[in-house]
């Protein structure tokens, strides 16, 4: 650590970054802030206890804000990133919304532009094809770095950031300049580039229901957990009803909003804001929701439709619901034997006694998603029967819980976690369709989901379900497992290797309460011990 950057110069940067840019740095970038912090330091000549008070007393600076967020963003891109969704984009999205505002110009806004390949992407994607699309869009994007703006505008961009553009597209859109490529103008013309701070209120900028599509790529994840809440609800009120938002790969909406339905389709994730009339009130019961949806689609009036059935809305189980059984693994069954039934049976069929907790079992839905007030109810008791594998006896006790408790979500996925270990699969899946209608991003609930699709003989629709719950929260090692059990019994060899070897990853740190909850009856060594037998037998090295 360098005198100029100290670790209380350091923290005072980290704060002043997430207050003025909503910017999250952990302990693992002290060196990278002290570093800008010296240079910063060098460069306008001031000592460190007068530069931070600049920032942290009133309103910052906002010429040397905008160069410290040069300093602080990340930059890396390339055209047509994540072409799946730009697929989504313009199979989909776009048509969905031609259709519910026919004639009108479409207005796609891309949040977290960078030097612009993203925005340029899209435009070649919607102008740059032979046949003319049957509607008018209107390209916005926004980005916090002046530099990274300055360079979008000119539209010169190196080999590397083409590495993924198809030489078809690179011929008919660039010409070479120097060792460079010039983006061709007609295309350059087709964007509007603008300095935006998205984590600042800018009521002229965010007017709602504005965009008919948002692209906002790999940007939450460098937000704290407020501002990127903030952030969210900023794009959900700018989104027309029936509207999509696009998010990273390893971006979900889970813990921030349920604003949206979530999507699957060509091979991607990605989101559609709810017509108010979906939005249901905490806690109503089903005749209170028809009341509620019949108001709310007549407040909206006749020109307001649906969103599109693109795909089944997915949920996943409640909000990181925490616990996991604990049980030793029959030993006398072989893995071949195992891979030949389905993991539901399994989980049925395993006898031995669950082991105590190595922690306690914290609340099952985790922190409540953002606007859904929650509260808590006692199912300690239930938790305790369930590790002795007294399943009948936990779930009456669940059932004797108040009649409010019928509205958790909470407490409506204990009740499916209890009947699908009892077999009761059709019971259960009903119970998981009402867990996502509530909370429509709960991975635990898409992963029972898939327990209870297999048992229907349904292998296909059990795979999605699983693989919208390892979306929704990449820890979860359970739908990794299940995943690589399907693919084995299917004779996808090499899917199957790679779903078990990341499900025996995920399983060495997975929360015990967890285990409790999702792991079927048995331990973490046995479902360790699972996952490198079936690696073997599929042919791949534990």
């Amino acid at each position: 650590m360098t005198a100029a950057g100290p670790p209380e110069g350091v923290r005072r940067l980290r704060a002043i970054a997430e207050r003025a840019l909503g910017l999250r740095f952990d302990d693992s970038k002290s060196a990278f802030l002290s570093e800008i912090l010296q240079r910063r330091l060098n460069h306008t000549g001031r000592r460190l206890k007068d530069y931070l008070l600049r920032f942290e007393l009133g309103e910052p600076p906002i010429d040397e804000l905008r160069l410290l967020a040069q300093e602080l963003t990340v930059t890396e891109t390339y055209f047509f990133r994540n072409a799946e969704q730009l697929q989504a984009l313009v199979e989909v999205a776009l048509p969905s919304r031609a259709r519910a505002r026919p004639g009108q110009t479409l207005r796609v806004l891309s949040a977290g532009c960078a030097s612009g390949e993203e925005p340029y992407s899209l435009a070649m994607m919607l102008y740059g094809q032979p046949a003319a699309r049957p509607w008018d869009v209107e390209l916005q994007a926004i980005d916090v770095n002046p530099a990274m703006l300055k360079r979008a505008e000119q539209g010169r961009y190196s080999a590397w950031a083409l590495r993924e553009t198809p030489p078809d597209v690179q011929a008919r859109c660039f010409r070479p300049q120097g060792r460079d490529f010039l983006l061709d103008e007609r295309f350059r013309t087709l964007v509007t580039f603008s300095e935006r701070n998205l984590s600042r209120e800018d009521p002229a900028f965010w007017r709602p229901e504005s965009f008919d599509v948002v692209f906002c790529r790999n940007v939450l994840m460098y937000f704290s957990a407020d501002v990127a809440a903030a952030v969210v609800a900023r794009l959900a009120s700018s989104l027309a009803p029936g509207g999509f938002l696009f998010l990273g790969y390893a971006e979900t909406l889970r813990g921030l909003s349920q604003d949206f339905h979530l999507l699957h389709t060509h091979g991607t994730f990605y989101y559609q804001r709810r017509h108010a009339w979906e939005r249901l009130p905490a806690g109503a019961g089903a005749g209170e929701t028809s009341a509620w949806i019949a108001r709310e689609r007549a407040s909206e009036g006749p020109a307001q439709t649906p969103p599109l059935p693109v795909a089944p809305p997915r949920g996943s189980l409640s909000n990181g619901a925490r616990s996991s059984f604990s049980a030793d693994a029959p030993a006398e069954e072989s893995s071949d034997e195992a891979s030949d039934r389905a993991w539901v049976d399994t989980i049925r069929r395993a006898a031995e006694r669950v082991e105590s907790l190595t922690a306690p079992v914290p609340p099952l839905g985790g922190p409540p998603a953002a606007g859904l007030p929650r509260r808590s109810w006692d199912v300690s008791v239930a938790v305790e029967l369930m590790r002795q594998e007294k399943f009948a006896d936990a779930l009456a006790v669940v059932k004797a819980l108040p009649a409010e408790s019928a509205h958790d979500p909470d407490v409506l996925l204990l009740r499916a976690v209890l009947l699908t270990n009892g077999g009761e699969l059709t019971a259960a899946e009903a119970l998981c369709a009402e867990v996502l209608r509530r909370d429509e991003l709960s991975a635990g609930a898409h992963y029972l989901m898939a327990l209870c699709r297999e048992g229907a003989g349904d292998r296909a629709g059990a795979a999605d379900q699983d693989q919208t719950a390892a979306y929704l929260d990449p820890s979860f090692a359970m739908p990794r497992l299940h995943l690589g059990l399907l693919a084995r019994r299917s004779g996808d060899q090499n899917a199957a290797q790679r779903e078990l070897r990341e499900a025996h990853r995920l399983l060495q740190s997975e929360e015990p309460s967890r285990l409790l909850l999702f792991g079927g009856g048995f331990t973490r060594e046995a479902l360790l011990a699972l996952c490198r037998a079936e690696l073997t037998a599929s042919g791949g090295a534990p």
